[in-house]
């Protein structure tokens, strides 16, 4: 199963269909969905993820509004009254703008438009959670209430369509708590620790590899040199000639090495200013080809 499903089924399975406030607004989250085709007297959700189908029955089971169950071809597909949902979403919507209602209702709301049409990309890949609304309205009205929760969701206008997406791991995290998944949250974070670590491990590599390319580099350079010199019989100063000698005998050698095998040993900058003057005289050799 996707990342997307095992959070779905969490959230299917959660023991609160006592309380029929907290389902009235949750069945008020699907109803904004881009899932959700209206008809004459007649609503649809159509889903492909049995978990959505599955919460939705058991919503509209415990609020007494009638419904039929078909499948079409891979799609379950709920079709219930219209009329009725409609009134409750008109009344529970105009609640939520109320800044003084419970925040275990506003959280039901939320989790209702997850479960509607969200998703949330594998974490070990990508950090993108999605929820696709009807119309432009309706996602600044999630918006605004996610917000007041102190979750922030970005707008994305699609065709036919309104997106509100999150691409921080942190806040991904936060939105899971809020709407209730704890053990995906868990799971979540254990992944997004593991995928730290990775990227931390791989920067650190990458790093140390650019850092020996470019020791590499610079003793090749200095090899060229030296040889050079060598080459034109110039006489060197003995601390530059003990350097150079130790250049050419240890081709791959950092500096910090180099100062220690001095006969008197000296500090990384020196060595560096030996190796400079010595590049220095075969830029002018070079020059005076």
């Amino acid at each position: 199963m996707s990342f997307s499903s095992d959070i779905k089924e969490e959230l299917s399975k959660l023991n609160n269909l006592k309380n029929k406030e907290e389902l009235a607004y949750e069945l008020c989250g699907y109803l904004i969905t881009s899932n959700i085709e209206e008809n004459k007297n007649y609503l649809e959700y159509s889903t492909e993820n049995e978990y959505n189908i599955n919460r939705l029955n058991k919503l509209l089971n415990n609020l007494n509004i009638d419904y039929e169950i078909r499948f079409q071809g891979n799609v379950y597909i709920i079709k219930f009254k219209k009329q009725k949902a409609i009134d409750l979403q008109n009344e529970k919507m105009q609640n939520l703008k109320n800044e003084k209602i419970d925040e275990n209702v506003k959280k039901a709301f939320i989790r209702g438009a997850f479960l509607g049409s969200g998703s949330v990309n594998d974490p070990s890949k990508t950090y993108h959670l999605e929820i696709v609304l009807k119309n432009k309205q309706d996602a600044i009205f999630l918006k605004n209430i996610t917000s007041n929760m102190g979750i922030n969701l970005k707008e994305l206008q699609r065709k036919t369509t309104y997106s509100l997406y999150i691409k921080e791991g942190e806040e991904i995290s936060k939105f899971l708590a809020l709407i209730g998944a704890q053990k995906s949250v868990l799971k979540f974070e254990e992944i997004r620790v593991i995928r730290d670590i990775r990227n931390n491990v791989n920067r650190k590599v990458n790093c140390e590899t650019a850092n020996l390319n470019k020791t590499i580099s610079a003793a090749v350079r200095q090899i060229e040199d030296i040889k050079l010199i060598y080459k034109n019989k110039i006489n060197l100063p003995q601390n530059l000639e003990e350097i150079a000698n130790l250049r050419l005998e240890n081709p791959d050698t950092s500096l910090i090495e180099l100062a220690k095998m001095l006969k008197t040993p000296i500090g990384k900058s020196g060595v560096n200013h030996r190796l400079k003057k010595l590049q220095e005289i075969a830029e002018e050799l070079r020059k005076n080809k």
